[in-house]
């Protein structure tokens, strides 16, 4: 067996770039699902023509979602590629498979241009995304794991949610540019394509970075069998780590789903706000998890994982259900920005330390499988749908504050999950 460590030290490329290197992947995924997300509408009604704009919009939103099926097979496949090949060379191959997908959905001719093979290219851009952004998080998050210092693992890991917070402050930004500079008509003839191939010129900064990194670990003496050892090993035994991972896993990507991605367009459509104003939203959500998510990783160094996730998500739980009335009594732009900044501050402060923590509780083997496929499984599950399900709670209850009780539900079972987690912080990796 062939393995590469570095023993837990940054290497000579420096601490910048390697985080860099680690976590462009996960921005670039991260960017491209929130720039489907804000221009949802627009695509709904481009590729799923329908009399009723609710349709159209849940349409939109299921394909939005339909990429996260196959999150937990590219957790599999690519995940065990990375614990047989090595991390470096899954990351590498992810950042072409996204660059593929994005691409199929930005040049992708309408329903109106070629019929139903529009929205099946727009379908088979959003698989193949999801299934390079199963094996993309597990990998490069393990990448960072075996790097960092067991003692700042917590910071380095925390910068996997705050290059989301900088991917969203890009994607709100240029989706504020669009639908300021054109017109409707503009925006929804050629307008809406331009981030997604702006997105397609992400990836050769990527191959950049990730040059000077070294391998951490990889059995390529094991070629022929690591693929299918990797997983049944992590599913014989460690199938209660899986279980528990998957479970607190959970609020965060709800709470991401709900508080980041659908935001803006809860204050579109339920609270009547102009798109450009509403997109502020998406920008007050990148900046506090770009902020606070590396606080929270030194925090979870210091007082350990575990406290934060639990004090953050019990928060979170008391506070969304008065957040929603409030934007609801008082639907204005300083509301619903005060309201994102402290929910998204909270979420940032459970998400990051429970990232890293799901690649801290798997030996080297299977580390890489058992986080993409943890981590897919959660985000698939609960976060790839959450804005479906709670814009379909919303049309079937009527209550547009049922948004909040889907991310307490998920709330919930985190802080279950907190209770059989082991704290990581400090302890040197297997």
């Amino acid at each position: 067996m062939t393995m590469v460590m570095t023993g837990g030290a940054a290497p000579a490329m420096g601490r910048t770039r390697l985080i860099a290197a680690c976590t462009i992947g996960n921005a670039l995924e991260f960017y491209d699902f929130v720039i489907y997300s804000f221009f949802a509408g627009t695509i709904g009604a481009l590729f799923f023509p329908s009399e009723d704009p609710t349709v159209q919009l849940l349409l939109s939103f299921a394909t939005y979602g339909v990429g996260f099926f196959l999150r937990p097979l590219g957790g599999i496949v690519l995940g065990a590629y990375a614990d047989r090949r090595g991390r470096k060379a899954a990351t590498v191959l992810t950042l072409f498979l996204m660059a593929l997908g994005t691409g199929m959905i930005g040049l992708a001719p309408t329903y109106a241009q070629i019929g139903v093979l529009g929205p099946m290219l727009v379908v088979t851009g959003r698989l193949i995304q999801g299934f390079s952004a199963g094996g993309e998080v597990g990998a490069s998050t393990t990448l960072l794991a075996e790097y960092a210092p067991p003692a700042e693992r917590g910071f380095f890991g925390s910068w996997q949610l705050a290059s989301q917070g900088a991917a969203i402050l890009v994607a709100a930004g240029l989706s504020w540019a669009i639908n300021t500079l054109l017109t409707p008509g503009e925006v929804k003839e050629w307008g809406w394509r331009v981030p997604f191939l702006i997105g397609i010129f992400i990836v050769p900064i990527g191959l950049w970075l990730r040059r000077a990194l070294k391998e951490t670990h990889a059995n390529e003496d094991r070629a022929d069998t690591a693929q299918l050892s990797s997983l049944s090993v992590a599913l014989r035994q460690h199938w209660t780590k899986i279980g528990v991972g998957v479970a607190l896993i959970i609020g965060a990507t709800a709470s991401n789903a709900v508080i980041v991605l659908y935001m803006s367009t809860y204050a579109i459509r339920q609270l009547s706000m102009p798109p450009t104003t509403a997109l502020f939203a998406g920008v007050a959500a990148g900046f506090i998890t770009l902020l606070a998510a590396p606080i929270a990783g030194v925090l979870s160094d210091r007082f350990g994982r575990r406290k934060l996730i639990g004090l953050s998500y019990v928060l979170i739980g008391l506070a969304i259900y008065p957040a929603f009335l409030l934007v609801n009594a008082s639907p204005t732009l300083p509301t619903l920005i005060g309201v994102v900044l402290v929910l998204g501050a909270l979420n940032a402060g459970g998400g990051a330390p429970a990232i890293i923590s799901l690649a801290e509780v798997f030996p080297a083997e299977v580390r890489a499988t058992g986080m993409s496929l943890v981590y897919a499984l959660g985000v698939a599950l609960f976060g790839g749908f959450g804005q479906f399900i709670v814009t379909w709670l919303i049309a079937a209850t009527g209550d547009p504050l049922a948004p909040a009780f889907y991310v307490m539900a998920c709330c919930t079972a985190t802080l279950a999950a907190v209770r059989f987690t082991p704290e990581t912080s400090g302890v040197k990796l297997t």
